[in-house]
Formats: structure tokens, sequence, C-alpha cells
């Protein structure tokens, strides 16, 4: 079992998520592909789930990772697989600060002009029998920007999922790190035949 070779696995998936959760979170400020001053744009948004949580919190352990993989690096041994597993712990805090933000977003729904020229959250308070998430027909209300609610969630399920997929992935890479610090990085081929 190589430790080493897992961790720099993962690293390889963290590195194109992290890259979909940046593009995702910039769409969001684009509602229709239309540009909109910033007080017709959703709050949530703001806080910038993927571009911090599951973008810039999913790169620094990826890159520990992928150092902690190589072999001859400097980072590939016990000391790197620790800081891995260290560096995968602030990785899980910011893909969980993305989900619970998307959830937060998906929750609340969009900011949109109902029709009277003002931006309003007009799903806010539902409960989660009328949920506008469930009725597609409620999603009308929102005049402008046009399709803001269809955006907003198909963006925001995206955020979600890859949030999710990340915790899940650095979650293997504490317990992969875990290992790695304590048994090492790669078995020698003298170990592996004995094994045998």
């Amino acid at each position: 079992m190589c430790t080493g070779k897992c961790a720099k696995c993962t690293a390889d998936l963290l590195f194109p998520l992290g890259l979909l959760a940046v593009v995702g979170n910039i769409l969001l400020f684009f509602p229709n592909g239309e540009v909109w001053r910033t007080e017709e744009i959703t709050e949530k948004i703001w806080f910038f789930p993927g571009v911090i949580g599951a973008g810039l919190l999913a790169f620094l352990p990826a890159s520990i990772m992928r150092a902690a993989g190589r072999e001859g690096s400097c980072c590939a041994n016990r000391c790197g697989m620790m800081l891995s597993m260290l560096m995968s712990v602030l990785g899980v805090a910011g893909a969980l600060y993305c989900m619970i933000i998307s959830a937060v977003g998906l929750q609340d729904g969009p900011l949109c002009d109902t029709g009277d020229g003002i931006f309003i959250y007009p799903f806010f308070n539902s409960t989660t029998e009328e949920s506008y998430l469930s009725n597609q027909t409620s999603w009308t209300v929102c005049v402008r920007p046009q399709n803001v609610v269809m955006w907003n969630v198909v963006l925001f399920s995206i955020l979600l999922s890859i949030g999710t997929l990340e915790a899940v992935l650095l979650l293997a890479q504490i317990v992969n790190g875990l290992i790695g610090c304590l048994c090492g990085t790669c078995m020698n081929e003298n170990q592996q035949t004995r094994m045998e």
C-alpha cells in the first residue's frame, strides 16, 4: 500500500473540483449571463463559497498532498504526510463552508425583481412544505433577471455537490495521512516480498 500515491491521486481530483467551484461561483455573479449592479445580486454569492471554500481552501491541501505523493520530493516522508493531514483539516473546513453557504443560498432563493422594479427575496420565508425548489411554477414570480431562479438553483447545487465531494476526499486524506504518518509513505520492495 502506498499512501503517497493515494495522496497524489486525491490531489489530482481536488484541483479540477476546486477550479469548477471557482468558475461556478463567478458565474453566480452574472445571472442569465448578464451584468447586474451589486445590490441586484444575491447576497450569499458575496460570501464566495466556491472561490474561498471549495477553491482556495482546497488548492492548499492539494498542493501539499501532491508534494507528499511525489517520489523523491522533500515532502514524500512522514512529516509531509502529517502536513498533508493537517492541511486536509483546513480543506474540510473550506468544503463545509461551501456546503453551508450553498445550502443557505438554495434555501433562501435568489434576489430578483418581481415586476415592481424593487429587488427582493420572494422565497425567503417559505417553509419546507411550500419550498420553491419543489414548485417550479412559483419561479415565474421573478421577472428580472430572467431565469435567475434556475441559474441560482443549478449553480448553488453544483457548489453544494462539489463541497460535499471535496469534504469526502479530504476526510479520506486525513485517514490516509494518518496512516502515512504512522507507517511511512510507501512500503519498500523488501517489505513487500516478505508480505507475499
